[in-house]
């Protein structure tokens, strides 16, 4: 009869007296959980702002991405800035925004590659066409892809004397105005490097250039007081013929070994939009720390944050490994997102959209939450 007494009291205090066993909390899931897009138009920053506080927030989102690129009131260089630009003053209203919610607002200028789109060239090779790495490629004879010339999107050169200082200035002005901490250089579908006709780079190893540029972001990036953090699309660090993924979510144009040459403290968003490919795992055993990047597939993207929990789980350290979360990708204006998220525009009949994939990405932080 004692030795059930015992028995009675040892369960009353595991169930009701004992503390629970804690569970992970959202932040130890999944620690990012964000968004990147493109940045809003100046006069369309309350609509934004009313966005980050009703949406992005209470989502529990708590990093915010904006290609921001030539689209800022520049001083150092003012022959750079887009059409109506944002102002320093429209920034500052963001940053504001983003701190009430402890969410990092991460700037995002583009380096290397996507220096034009289509026929149009962008702002830095329209100003400095001496930077071009391929100046015999005319983005007015642009038809679609693929054409003869190979051209997607223009490269500036990477080993030409000037194009740093004068790119770095930019970063460094966002970085100010942005009050950051972590800054995303882009790097995506680099298609010319190396290019046989350049004076400079005919020759040289693809992979080491790109390794090259990026060590030279991240090197800038450290130098200043507050050390600071490069984010990069990983897209030119995996081999598009091993894994079979091909020329655009992986590199067939000879980039991919830069993913031995670069900083291990870089951090690499891996986008994959058709397929939840398990790349992040490449990533983690270099040493790279790497977010997962959804678009416009809602399955993909709820498979993406599956294998990310999953990932973090069964890391060997027992503490998450290199994975660090997921990022939803968006590359039409903020505005057009913003009416699509809140249903006033037309849905497509597939279900397939930015805005229903980050819905989908809301719910299944939700579930992590809970």
């Amino acid at each position: 009869m004692r030795q059930f007494h015992s028995l009675i009291v040892l369960l009353f205090f595991l169930f009701f007296i004992a503390p629970p066993a804690e569970s992970a909390t959202l932040d130890e899931t999944l620690p990012i959980r964000g968004l990147c897009l493109q940045a809003p138009q100046r006069q369309r920053i309350d609509e934004f702002i009313k966005f980050i506080d009703d949406v992005l927030a209470p989502g529990k989102i708590n990093t915010l991405i904006l290609r921001v690129d030539f689209g800022y009131e520049y001083t150092l260089h003012p022959e750079l800035r887009a059409r109506n630009p944002l102002t320093r003053e429209d920034v500052k209203k963001l940053v504001a925004a983003c701190k009430k919610h402890k969410i990092n607002l991460i700037p995002h200028l583009q380096l290397l590659g996507h220096q034009s789109w289509a026929k149009n060239t962008g702002k830095l090779l329209e100003v400095y066409p001496q930077f071009d790495e391929t100046p015999h490629v005319k983005t007015e004879d642009y038809t679609s892809w693929p054409n003869p010339d190979g051209l997607y999107c223009k490269s500036y050169c990477p080993l030409h004397p000037d194009v740093h200082k004068i790119v770095y200035a930019l970063v460094d002005e966002l970085m100010d105005a942005f009050e950051a901490t972590d800054f995303h250089g882009g790097m995506d579908e680099v298609f010319y490097i190396a290019n046989e006709k350049c004076p400079r780079c005919a020759g040289k190893n693809p992979a080491e250039l790109f390794a090259g540029e990026v060590t030279k972001a991240r090197n800038h990036l450290a130098e200043k007081k507050i050390q600071r953090k490069l984010w990069i699309w990983g897209d030119r660090l995996i081999d598009g013929r091993t894994t079979r993924i091909g020329m655009w979510e992986a590199s067939t144009n000879g980039t991919a070994p830069a993913i031995d040459l670069i900083p291990k403290d870089v951090l690499i968003c891996d986008w994959h939009y058709e397929k939840a490919h398990t790349t992040p795992e490449l990533f983690d055993a270099k040493g790279l720390n790497v977010v997962s990047c959804p678009w416009k597939k809602p399955l993909v993207a709820a498979e993406q944050i599956a294998n990310m929990v999953k990932f973090r789980k069964e890391a060997k350290d027992g503490k998450g490994g290199q994975f660090q979360g997921v990022i939803q990708t968006v590359w039409g204006s903020a505005e057009g997102f913003i009416r699509a998220y809140n249903g006033l525009t037309p849905e497509q009949e597939t279900g397939e959209s930015e805005a229903a994939c980050f819905k989908r990405v809301l719910v299944e932080i939700a579930k992590l939450a809970e």
